[in-house]
């Protein structure tokens, strides 16, 4: 067996998928679906076939054609990190059918009681596949060097509606025989039940696989753009108004990448145990209700999705290990959208608060610095924890590089040619800098690649922005060290990101009374922005300042996105003389923990193991 990839049982010798045809019956009491794979191959393929499973239980594979029984076999070994394989013995057939169901535990999956949901009142679902969880809903190659097209019937309650990172194509009464056999036709077409079926005609990555099954309604934000969420009328109200710009933004983008090529570009707000602030799944972004601050600056993370539209869902990382192509691209492209859109000044912020998380991952993988490259060796290791800002930042960083040495301009037009020349491909590290070495004639002997590729830490020649706020932003902390708090006139003007780069500028510990005089005058640990209310209560946790415990349960408790749980459990339980902190954020986790989606129930149970 020769692996494609270290997070996946693709074999290279066997065929890639090219099409995959999914039914899913939603069976909610139990927490589970019941689903037939219609797998298609580019030809006859006679021998094993190997695909990538997790907690699935498969009750046979069939020849499509026949429906005769085809032999396979269940690898007895089930890894913690990739799952278990499934081999399936093919004798010259270009497709494959299994039928399957999810368990209740499926990491991909988080199914939602009414009481877990923003109304109260419905069941709700929906996935989750980065990076490595498809394989947990059905069979498949799981790794994005395998582009499938495919579509999906799902069989869902009546009452419920259903939304995809596909094209819509109808809801209709359930039709006897379309199952495929994922469940009875009796039970398929039930009166109770109504189909939703979805098409997605280009290629994409399994972990672009997404879907939510819940009450949903949805506000008309432009022409290309509907905001979905639970149907209540506040929620839609407030996020129609956070992403009204959207259609602005796609239209910079397209200027400056390229035609967009998804048709829709559409918005669904999750309940708040959405592990990411957001994922850029094909013409429905999933986001995070943190996302919706009330002045509009959540639409910098809606830039960020969108920006995937054009880096990581066109051109794609062959792998985890080169995770860089997507995120640090994607940066770039984010904070060339917020400039044109919202300013020189504001991109400036996003970058200045970018390189302070990079700062800080030096820190935090000092004693494992192979996850401070760009290009990473990750066999073995599961890429959920070692997420982190270093493909991003540093990638980021990387190609900013770049554009300053050969300018601007040129940059761009390098920057279109490479999206046009592997659009719906994935690609690796080293195909990149060939591919710059060609078009850029002369640039390995002007920056240093290899240092910047395979290199640890942060180059010489990274830089941090240069602008007048983020200058001042950066002198007012350096001032508080010497007990000078900023004025009320010197921050009239601060949104959140303001507050937040000025926050991660502070000294890691003060005095607790300092953390408590600056938020008797801010009242930073009461806003609705969390990147600013976590910042602060990390600097509260990091000072011993025990007044502001409370809020810190009360945060680990009503949101579940990573990059808010990370730091606060990172900051409880890390370092020396930390026990009682400690059993405070094993108390709140045991709490908290059923909230949480499985991604990131296992991350932060994979830190509190760690420094336990």
């Amino acid at each position: 067996m020769a692996p494609i990839d270290p997070h996946s049982y693709t074999d290279s010798t066997h065929p890639l998928t090219t099409h995959i045809a999914l039914t899913f019956y939603f069976d909610f009491p139990s927490s589970t679906i019941f689903t037939s794979t219609l797998i298609s191959l580019p030809a006859p393929h006679f021998g094993p076939f190997t695909l990538d499973t997790r907690s699935l239980s498969i009750s046979s594979v069939l020849d499509p054609t026949t429906r005769n029984p085809l032999p396979f076999t269940l690898a007895t070994a089930i890894d913690p990190i990739l799952g278990q394989s499934v081999t399936i013995t093919l004798s010259n057939q270009s497709q494959v059918l299994i039928l399957s169901k999810t368990a209740p535990s499926s990491s991909a999956l988080q199914w939602l009681s009414p009481p877990q949901t923003f109304n109260k009142s419905f069941p709700f679902v929906y996935t989750q596949c980065h990076s490595i969880h498809a394989r947990s809903i059905f069979p498949c190659q799981d790794t994005p060097a395998a582009r499938v097209r495919y579509t999906a019937k799902l069989n869902v309650p009546r009452y419920l509606s259903a939304v995809m990172a596909a094209k819509h194509v109808e809801r209709k009464d359930p039709v006897a025989g379309e199952s495929l056999g994922a469940c009875e036709d009796t039970v398929w077409c039930d009166e109770g039940r109504v189909v939703e079926e979805f098409l997605m005609e280009q290629p994409v990555p399994p972990y672009l696989f997404a879907f939510a099954v819940g009450e949903l309604g949805f506000r008309e934000v432009g022409p290309r753009t509907r905001v979905y969420a639970e149907a209540i009328p506040s929620v839609l109200d407030d996020a129609s108004r956070e992403f009204a710009g959207t259609e602005e933004m796609i239209r910079v983008g397209e200027r400056l990448f390229g035609p967009y090529d998804w048709e829709r570009f559409d918005l669904l707000v999750l309940p708040p145990s959405f592990p990411y602030g957001g994922m850029e799944n094909p013409r429905m972004v999933f986001l995070a209700p943190t996302v919706i601050k009330g002045d509009a600056t959540g639409a910098q993370l809606v830039a960020h999705e969108l920006a995937h539209s054009w880096t990581g869902n066109l051109i794609t990382n062959k792998t985890n290990d080169h995770f860089w192509l997507n995120e640090g691209f994607t940066n770039y492209a984010e904070r060339r959208i917020v400039e044109a859109v919202q300013g020189e000044d504001r991109a400036a912020l996003n970058i200045g608060i970018g390189w302070r998380g990079l700062v800080e991952e030096m820190e935090r993988f000092k004693d494992n610095m192979e996850f401070t490259k760009l290009k990473t060796n990750q066999e073995g290791v599961d890429p959920d924890n070692v997420y982190s800002q270093v493909p991003y930042e540093k990638g980021f960083q990387f190609l900013w590089r770049i554009e300053r040495q050969i300018g601007r301009p040129a940059f761009d037009v390098f920057l279109k040619k490479y999206i046009a020349t592997f659009k719906f491909q994935s690609i690796d590290t080293d195909t990149f800098i060939d591919f710059l070495k060609a078009n850029v004639p002369g640039i390995e002997d002007q920056i240093d690649l290899q240092l910047w590729v395979e290199g640890t830490g942060i180059p010489p020649d990274a830089m941090e922005p240069v602008s007048n706020i983020y200058s001042k932003i950066v002198s007012l902390a350096n001032e508080f060290q010497l007990g000078r708090m900023p004025k009320e006139d010197e921050v009239a003007d601060w949104h959140g990101q303001e507050w937040e780069l000025y926050l991660e500028n502070l000294p890691k510990s003060v005095e607790a009374s300092q953390v408590s005089a600056l938020d008797a005058r801010y009242r930073l640990s009461e806003l609705k922005d969390y990147e600013v209310k976590v910042a602060f209560l990390q600097l509260a946790i990091s000072s011993r300042c025990r007044d502001y415990y409370c809020e810190v349960e009360k945060t680990l408790k009503e949101v579940g996105r990573m990059r808010y749980l990370r730091p606060l459990y990172r900051a409880l339980v890390q370092g020396t003389g930390k026990e009682e902190d400690k059993f405070f954020a094993k108390r709140v986790f045991s709490e908290a923990c059923d909230f949480y989606h499985p991604i990131a129930r296992g991350v932060v149970e994979a830190i509190l193991a760690k420094f336990s």
